[in-house]
């Protein structure tokens, strides 16, 4: 089993920025792929960005030149620098792994609300 945990999310004000972080712990020998999801209200979940083991790297358009994945695979931990944020930014931001089996596990989520 993969547990992950997100901190970082909260308050800020348009333009600002935040730091999501995401440790993951458990079987994590097998995780590929990790990301950063988002959910706003009425909204379906949709990918912000994910990173693979190598590196690689992928951003949903409405974020590209504003967020930044990262990860830390000997802490087994994930980034997600967020800067420039706008209110459309504002969701439950879900850490999400990916192994090869293409089994995914989900963090419990992290709200971020971006105030004008």
């Amino acid at each position: 089993q993969v547990q992950l945990v997100e901190s970082g999310g909260g308050v800020v004000q348009v333009g600002g920025s935040l730091r999501l972080s995401c440790a993951r712990s458990g079987s994590t020998f097998s995780i590929n792929t990790m990301g950063w999801y988002r959910q706003a209200p009425g909204k379906q979940r949709e990918l912000v960005a994910r990173i693979t083991r190598g590196g690689s790297t992928n951003y949903a358009d409405s974020v590209k030149g504003r967020f930044a994945i990262s990860r830390d695979n000997a802490k087994n931990t994930v980034y997600l620098q967020m800067n420039s944020l706008k209110p459309e930014d504002t969701a439950v931001y879900y850490c999400n792994a990916r192994d090869y089996y293409q089994v995914d596990y989900w963090g419990q989520g992290t709200q971020v609300t971006v105030s004008s």
